[in-house]
């Protein structure tokens, strides 16, 4: 019977603490109702209730405080943190929260007298220190508490105590100079170097905005490493910094220099250099792989760097104004490197762009037509390639004029890779070899069958060249306009640009009033363009776009204008307009992922190098 009663005892008590926990977590969730409402008169009522029942204070001080404080009942405030402070003296938390009644109260002095007492008597205690760092923090008061922490290094006699907090304030604050200079007193410390330069980095990404922004990291470099010339770390930062603003050579010889220092394999260059490529700086990447030839051919970079040379040689004279002399000096360095490495598969890359370079701009087609077919003989090259040499081949009978043999290359090419890119771009190849020739109806019917490509840049091409031929062969006035139009391109293909200006610009005296006015403005534009002559195709482009802006090279015209604006004549706003139109008014464009790309980053939109 005892323990039946006992049992009986034990069971009321459980359940009534029950029910006041449940009363107390309903008061908890009423009174933070009203707070969140801002009914603080009666979330004061509730919360003064919890505060004094003392289980808990802490739990419930900072919503009673601040209702306090937005009733004005400074007295009962002051009551309640002056407890708190004697209750928890080691807290700083409540000695901040006296200062800021202070202030809520107009008491500006006596709350900086507080706040200067409190970071004058600072403990010799880290944990102590960044306490009250953290008090001014949350109390929005980041000057203070930026301040707590320069003063405890004092107190510590540390120079380099709470750089991290100082950088995460700094960061907060866009403070950008002091930023730099903390990012870089942790930099001087080699142990900081690896884990902290890629933070820096992205740190820097994102804060700064401007170039000036950029200025405040360079100079702050310059200067450190006037004192500190072996800093690996200001080397490399240096040069991310000239990269962002896509000062590329000063980039490079930050590199350089760091790649002697540390007497490296050139791994940092040569990363540098592709990415010159990428960005069509020429120029400096060939400085940057000619600096990885000196090293010898031992370099495991040797090989890489000859072949990349000429790579962005090709590139930059077949891509702008050069000069006879240059190409016939470049046809003699790939020659060079062939029979220095051999003809083999490994080098069957530099055997094709030989070819390209003798056929379409020194123009031996007969020495390309040789080089391409003992390259076919080339032992275990893959099908693919030896399909993209029969597609190359094919186009040079095409240059000299011996069609059959085009046609013959282009079909085995077409049969060999039936359902792959490769034998589609034959069987495309062949169909604009009918359109050189005039066959219209049997190139527009090739053509259909291409506008369903797996590869969508064959598709778009097949599409625009069917719809060419459909909307200029409606009388036999345009039909031979475009058959004057067709021989211009081929003229084109064969890299004769000046003969096909002259034959573009025929077509209106010799048939007015033909349908092909925004073609021939495209490719007047594009010949142009590959002849440097940037007014000229920016005269031709802006005609399209005003006067045939519904048509089908209208977004192609805005394309383009848009990055000559922005990569050749510096006009940011222009191409963002450009870019812009694309995106609002042409949202089926195939440049629309592009133009939003590249609208983003002259935006601002943060896009960064690594």
């Amino acid at each position: 019977m005892r323990i039946l009663i006992s049992l009986l005892i034990s069971l009321c008590v459980m359940f009534a603490s029950l029910g006041a926990i449940a009363q107390r977590s309903a008061e908890d969730a009423l009174a933070l109702q009203y707070y969140q409402n801002g009914e603080f008169d009666k979330a004061a009522l509730i919360f003064e209730k919890l505060y004094k029942r003392g289980n808990n204070v802490q739990q419930y001080y900072d919503q009673y405080l601040n209702s306090l404080i937005k009733l004005k009942r400074y007295d009962d405030a002051e009551k309640v943190v002056k407890q708190m402070m004697k209750s928890f003296p080691a807290n700083f938390n409540y000695q901040v929260d006296y200062g800021r009644l202070l202030q809520e109260q107009g008491q500006q002095e006596k709350a900086d007298a507080l706040y200067a007492s409190a970071i004058k008597n600072l403990p010799p205690d880290e944990f102590a220190i960044r306490d009250l760092s953290i008090a001014f923090y949350r109390a929005n008061n980041y000057d203070l508490s930026i301040k707590v922490l320069v003063a405890g290094r004092r107190v510590l006699k540390n120079d380099r105590a709470f750089a991290f907090d100082l950088i995460s304030l700094y960061r907060f604050q866009k403070n950008k100079t002091m930023l730099v200079q903390e990012y870089l007193d942790v930099l001087a410390e080699p142990a900081f170097e690896v884990q902290v330069l890629n933070q820096a980095k992205n740190t820097f990404s994102d804060v700064f905005e401007s170039h000036d922004d950029f200025n405040i990291l360079k100079i702050a470099l310059l200067r450190r490493l006037q004192k500190d010339p072996g800093n690996t770390a200001y080397t490399d930062l240096l040069s991310w910094q000239y990269l962002q603003q896509k000062e590329y050579s000063l980039a490079l010889k930050q590199v350089i220099a760091l790649d002697k220092r540390l007497k490296e394999e050139g791994d940092r260059v040569f990363e540098l250099s592709m990415m010159f490529i990428s960005e069509k700086s020429y120029d400096t990447a060939i400085e940057g792989l000619e600096y990885l030839l000196g090293k010898g051919n031992t370099n495991q970079y040797y090989i890489p760097a000859k072949i990349q040379i000429l790579n962005t040689k090709s590139k930059l004279l077949t891509g702008g104004k050069y000069t006879p002399q240059q190409l016939v000096q470049l046809e003699k360095e790939y020659i060079s490197m062939l029979d220095e490495f051999g003809r083999n598969r490994n080098t069957i890359f530099a055997t094709r762009q030989l070819a390209n370079l003798q056929a379409y701009y020194l123009h031996k087609l007969d020495d390309a037509t040789e080089v391409l077919e003992a390259a076919l003989k080339t032992p275990n090259l893959p099908p693919s390639m030896v399909s993209q040499i029969k597609l190359e081949l094919g186009d040079l009978y095409v240059l000299s004029g011996d069609v059959w043999e085009a046609v013959l290359v282009y079909g085995q090419v077409e049969k060999a890779a039936a359902n792959e890119p490769t034998g589609q771009e034959a069987k495309f190849k062949g169909a604009k070899l009918s359109y050189y020739q005039g066959e219209f109806s049997w190139a527009k019917a090739q053509l259909d069958v291409l506008k369903s490509s797996t590869s969508n840049l064959i598709a778009n091409d097949a599409l625009n060249l069917s719809l060419l031929i459909q909307e200029n062969t409606n009388t036999l006035a345009d039909t031979n306009a475009l058959k004057k139009y067709a021989y211009a391109d081929l003229l084109i293909f064969k890299n004769q640009p000046d003969q096909a200006l002259k034959v573009l610009d025929s077509i209106h005296s010799l048939f007015p009033g033909n349908s092909l006015e925004d073609d021939i403005l495209m490719s007047k534009a594009r010949i142009y363009l590959k002849k440097d002559q940037i007014e000229d195709a920016v005269s031709q482009l802006q005609a399209i776009v005003d006067n045939y802006g519904g048509d089908l090279w209208a977004d192609d015209a805005l394309f383009t204008l848009g990055d000559i604006y922005e990569t050749k004549l510096k006009g940011p706003e222009k191409a963002k307009a450009c870019f812009q139109k694309i995106i609002t008014d042409m949202p089926g464009s195939l440049h629309v992922a592009e133009a939003r790309k590249r609208f983003r980053t002259l935006r601002g939109d943060a896009v960064m190098i690594p």
